[in-house]
Parts: C-alpha cells; sequence; structure tokens
C-alpha cells in the first residue's frame, strides 16, 4: 500500500509538470501575460467572471492564463478564490435605470428616443478569418455607432434615472400600460445568497435570477433557443440591450450613507414577450430579465429568455418544455457542479466497478442456465410432437 501512495504522488507530480510544460508552450515565444488576456479577450473574461461570481478583470484573466484558456477551470479557480475572501456587506442594488450606453440597440423599435447606439459588435462582422495583420484597428474616429459615445458620466435626471434623450424601453411601453409593472414581493424581502445557502424549491424570482447569472452560458442559451423552437410558450422581441459601465454603491457602517466605491461594465437585456391576458390580467407584454458582467449580451439574452420561461406558473400558462422546469433548469445550469460530477468519473472506481463486474457475471451465468434449460424444453416438445405423429393412434 504505502509503495502504491508513494508512487500515486510521484505520477501526479510529473503530471503537473507536464502540464506546465504543456501549458507554457515554445520557450523562445513570449509567456502569455495576464493584462493582454483582460485586454483582448474581455468577452472570455466577461464569461469567467459571471460564472465565478466576482468582479475582477485582472483576477479572472489570471485564471485564465493558469487554466491555459479552459473556461470552467478558470470559473473554478475564481470562485475557490472568492471563498476566501472577506465580506463586509453588501452593495446597494445597481440603479441600471442611469446605465449610460456605451452600445444600446432595441428590436422593437426603430426610431426609439435617444437613437440606436451600435457600439463595439461581432453582429455586423462576415466571420471570416482575418491574417494578422489585419487585426489592428483601422484608426481613430471611426464610430461604429449611429451617434457619438455618450460620456461615462450621462447627464441624469433629479431622480437619478437616466435623461428623457435615451429613456427605457420599458418605460416608454409601460407608459401606456402595455408592458406588465414591476411589483416587488410582498415585504420586499432581502433576497438569500445563493453562494451562502442550501438551495430550496420553489425559488423567488431574484434567486433565479442569481443562479441563471451564475450559471453556464452555453446550457443558459440552449434552453433558451428551446423556448423560440416550441419547448415553451414564448415569442420574444429584444426590448432592449445595454452595455456600459455602472456605479456601484456600498452603505459605510460609520455613516450610514450610501458611498460610491468604483464603476463597473454591465450587460443588460430586457426581453419582451406577448401576453394574451387572462380573467383578470389584461392583454400586454411580459418581461425576461438579465444583467451580467462586462461585455456578454449571449449571456444577457439566454438568461432573459429563460427567466421569462421560468415565470410561467406566474401567468397560469402550462410547463411544456424543459425550460419551464425550475427545478431542472436551476440544478443543472451550475457549470462547475456539472463539471465535478461528470469529470470525477476520471477517478478510480476499482471497488465499485468489480462489484459489478461480479454481479454482472453472476446475471450472465443465471441467464446462461435460462437459456440451456429453454432449449431442452424446446427439444423435448419437438421430440414428443414427432412420437405423436409416428406413433400408432
Amino acid at each position: 500500500m504505502y509503495v502504491a501512495v508513494k508512487g500515486g504522488e510521484r505520477a501526479i507530480a510529473a503530471a503537473h509538470e507536464l502540464l506546465a510544460r504543456r501549458g507554457r508552450g515554445d520557450r523562445a515565444v513570449p509567456a502569455l501575460e495576464s493584462d493582454q488576456v483582460r485586454d483582448q479577450l474581455g468577452v472570455l473574461v466577461s464569461r469567467v467572471m459571471n460564472e465565478g461570481s466576482l468582479y475582477d478583470p485582472d483576477l479572472a484573466a489570471r485564471a485564465i492564463v493558469q487554466a491555459q484558456g479552459d473556461a470552467l477551470e478558470a470559473v473554478t479557480l475564481l470562485r475557490t478564490y472568492r471563498t476566501t475572501l472577506p465580506r463586509y456587506g453588501a452593495t446597494v442594488a445597481l440603479d441600471t435605470a442611469g446605465l449610460p450606453s456605451e452600445r444600446r440597440v432595441s428590436a422593437t423599435f426603430k426610431d426609439l428616443p435617444g437613437g440606436q447606439q451600435l457600439g463595439a459588435t461581432f453582429d455586423y462582422t462576415h466571420r471570416l478569418l482575418t491574417d494578422a495583420a489585419d487585426d489592428e484597428p483601422a484608426g481613430e474616429g471611426l464610430g461604429t455607432g449611429l451617434r457619438p459615445a455618450r460620456p461615462a458620466e450621462a447627464p441624469a435626471a433629479a431622480d437619478g434615472h437616466l435623461d428623457a434623450r435615451m429613456p427605457r424601453i420599458s418605460d416608454l411601453l409601460g407608459a401606456e400600460a402595455l408592458l406588465e409593472e414591476h411589483v416587488p414581493s410582498p415585504g420586499d424581502p432581502e433576497p438569500a445568497d445563493l453562494t451562502r445557502e442550501p438551495t430550496i424549491f420553489p425559488m423567488s424570482r431574484a434567486e433565479r435570477l442569481q443562479a441563471l447569472a451564475r450559471g453556464d452560458e452555453g446550457f443558459l442559451l440552449s434552453l433558451g433557443y428551446s423556448t423560440q423552437r416550441g419547448y415553451g410558450r414564448t415569442h420574444p422581441f429584444v426590448g432592449e440591450v445595454r452595455v456600459g459601465e455602472v456605479e456601484v454603491e456600498f452603505v459605510a457602517p460609520e455613516t450610514g450613507e450610501a458611498l460610491p466605491i468604483g464603476r463597473i461594465e454591465v450587460t443588460e437585456c430586457q426581453m419582451v414577450n406577448q401576453f394574451v391576458g387572462d380573467a383578470v390580467t389584461p392583454p400586454q407584454f411580459t418581461r425576461g430579465y438579465g444583467l451580467a458582467f462586462g461585455r456578454a449580451e449571449r449571456k444577457a439574452m439566454s438568461m432573459s429568455l429563460v427567466d421569462r420561461a421560468l415565470r410561467a406558473d406566474e401567468f397560469g400558462e402550462r410547463r411544456v418544455g424543459p425550460a419551464q422546469d425550475e427545478e431542472f433548469v436551476l440544478a443543472h445550469s451550475d457549470a462547475v457542479e456539472a463539471t465535478g460530477f461528470v469529470e470525477h468519473l476520471k477517478l478510480p472506481h476499482y471497488v465499485d466497478f468489480q462489484a459489478e463486474l461480479v454481479l454482472i457475471r453472476q446475471l450472465r451465468a443465471v441467464h446462461r442456465q435460462r437459456d440451456r434449460a429453454g432449449h431442452e424444453t424446446t427439444a423435448g416438445d419437438r421430440v414428443g410432437q414427432s412420437d405423436s405423429i409416428g406413433g400408432t393412434p
């Protein structure tokens, strides 16, 4: 046993050394720096921050380098590090109504107040591989939006919301009572912290949105897609997608006042979905919502589609698709948990397998005996039939 343990330790150490060599690659080439990843792979950094539940582009970039580009391994590293951090309290809820947009598009109104602002997007690229020499920006001053980018500090109204030059689509529809009102839960309780408390079903919408924000982007994308393919009663429109920086505030215990502590980049998606109404509620549009760290439009859109699908019970809709099943969605959306459960199959299961191997051999022996007995019975029947046919009546 001692020899086996020591041999295993040496093998693991050698595997780690080989992994480091493979990850470093050709040493004649400069090593990849985390600040390069942070600045040039921003979309990947955003994904790792979202699923890692920690907004820190520098740490996310470092995790990506350490994980050799494996996004889920980087997410695991970031979550593990997150558990070591002290908690000083909770920040004030983000006021995304005052989000000064670097990018703002809507699929519901062509000429919306404030205009469409394309910003930085892959939406209109040709999806063709380019030569490395073509990767440098063409030049300064060639904006991609339909209007100049707003400054980081956008003018705001007296109530702190974005000024009337760029109103939210939800406010425009809400002014005509065409969109459901956003009504807080009775008593407006503080949402549970899924990183510190056990998951209990059914969950509040706030808790569901937490889980979706941490969920695997690919899994949520597939579920959101399924709702558009008939596995959920949705006919969605992108009311609005915004990308920009929003201020984070923290209530200092010493003063009791909310103080700004920095700005973070977020992506917000308001999805609008048709609802025919019922005996109490008139026909109107309903909401799906998604909010994600960084530039993460696909994640925010997928979140909003699944969020709306999970609200089926609120609107008396039949559950006809997986995306409408809360427990199925939220119990399987965490990529870290899923990865751990799948990849643990690589670990030794010798005892379990030997037990099943013995069982299979026993079952096969019983099967052979039954098969042999069945053949003997069939042969005996044939002999009996031939005797009665050829014998004396």
